[in-house]
C-alpha cells in the first residue's frame, strides 16, 4: 500500500518531474560527467596520449603547487578580494530588499526593482568596458569630477588597492538587485499579523524590521551565507579577467585567472587542474564546517 501510494504521489506531480528533467540533464552533462577530468591532476597529462594514456605521477603537481613562489600571493589575493566581497556584497541585497519592502507606491517600487536587477543580465565584458571608460584617468567622468573639485586624477584600474575596490563595487552594483529578489520573496512569506501586532504595541518601522522582518528571513540569510562561504575561493574569474591588467597582477591575480594564464599560456594542464581541485576541496570543507556550525546554533543549514 505504501509503495503504491508513493507511485501515485509521483504520478500526481508528473508536471514538476518533467520540468526538472532539463535541469537534471544539465547537471549530469556539464557538472558530473566532466568530473572524471580531475584525474589529470594526478597525471603528467599529454595532449597526444589523452587522459587515460598519460603517465601517473600521484601528488607531484600538488607538491609543486604549494612550493611555487607565486601560489601564496594568489591565495592571499583570492581570500582578500573574496572577504571584501563577502563583507560589502553580502549585506547589500538584504538592505536593498528591506528598503524595497517599505515602498508602498507599487509603480515606483517595481521601477526601482527593475532598474536594480537589470545589471545582472549585462555581460562582464560590457560591465568591464563601462567601468574602464568611467574610471579612465584621462577621459573618465569620475576623474573629471575629481579634477574639477581640485584633486588629482586617480588611476583606478592601474593601482592594486583601488582596483580591488572597483571589483567589489562593480560586483555589488551588478548583483545586489538580483540577490534582493530572494529576500523579497522570503519577506512575503512573513505573517502580516506579526506586523499588525507590532504596530499595536507601538513599534516603529525600524523596530518592526529588527524584530519581525529580519528574524522572519533569518533562515534564508543563513542558507545564502553558507553558500557564499562554500564559494569563498570563487571570486569571479570572468569579472577579474575582463577588468585586470599586468600592472595589478600583484594584488589582483586570483586562483582562477592564474589557472587560466598558466593552463592555456604554458599548457601546464595537470598543474592547473591540481590548483582547481585544491580550490574545490577547500570550498567543500568550508561549506561542511559552516553548515555544521549553523546546525549547532539551532539553524537547519542546507542539509
Amino acid at each position: 500500500m505504501k509503495k503504491g501510494l508513493g507511485i501515485r504521489q509521483y504520478t500526481r506531480a508528473y508536471d514538476l518531474i518533467l520540468m526538472s528533467i532539463p535541469g537534471l540533464i544539465f547537471l549530469l552533462v556539464f557538472k558530473y560527467a566532466p568530473m572524471y577530468g580531475v584525474i589529470i591532476a594526478f597525471k603528467d597529462y599529454n595532449l597526444v596520449k589523452g587522459v587515460f594514456g598519460s603517465a601517473w605521477v600521484g601528488l607531484e603537481h600538488f607538491y609543486n603547487l604549494f612550493a611555487f613562489n607565486e601560489f601564496p600571493r594568489v591565495i592571499r589575493n583570492t581570500l582578500v578580494i573574496s572577504l571584501m566581497k563577502l563583507v560589502f556584497g553580502f549585506p547589500a541585497p538584504i538592505v536593498l530588499a528591506l528598503l524595497l519592502n517599505e515602498i508602498r507606491h507599487m509603480v515606483f517600487k517595481r521601477t526601482i526593482q527593475t532598474i536594480t536587477y537589470i545589471p545582472h543580465f549585462i555581460s562582464w565584458v560590457v560591465v568591464g568596458g563601462i567601468f574602464m571608460d568611467l574610471l579612465s584617468p584621462g577621459s573618465g567622468i569620475v576623474n573629471r569630477i575629481i579634477v574639477a573639485l581640485g584633486g588629482q586624477p586617480i588611476f583606478f584600474m592601474g593601482d592594486g588597492w583601488w582596483f580591488r575596490g572597483v571589483l567589489v563595487f562593480s560586483d555589488v552594483w551588478k548583483e545586489a538587485g538580483w540577490g534582493a529578489i530572494i529576500y523579497l520573496a522570503a519577506i512575503l512569506g512573513i505573517n502580516s499579523e506579526l506586523y499588525q501586532a507590532a504596530t499595536v504595541d507601538g513599534a516603529s518601522k525600524w523596530r518592526q524590521i529588527w524584530h519581525v522582518t529580519l528574524p522572519g528571513i533569518r533562515a534564508t540569510i543563513i542558507v545564502i551565507l553558507l553558500l557564499r562561504i562554500g564559494n569563498l575561493l570563487d571570486v569571479g574569474m570572468e569579472q577579474v579577467l575582463m577588468m585586470y591588467n599586468p600592472s595589478v597582477y600583484e594584488m589582483a591575480d586570483i586562483i582562477d585567472t592564474y589557472v587560466y594564464r598558466i593552463g592555456l599560456g604554458e599548457l601546464r594542464f595537470s598543474f592547473t587542474t591540481a590548483a582547481g581541485l585544491f580550490k574545490s576541496v577547500v570550498g567543500c570543507v568550508l561549506l561542511i564546517l559552516a553548515n555544521a556550525f549553523a546546525r549547532r546554533i539551532g539553524e537547519e543549514g542546507i542539509y
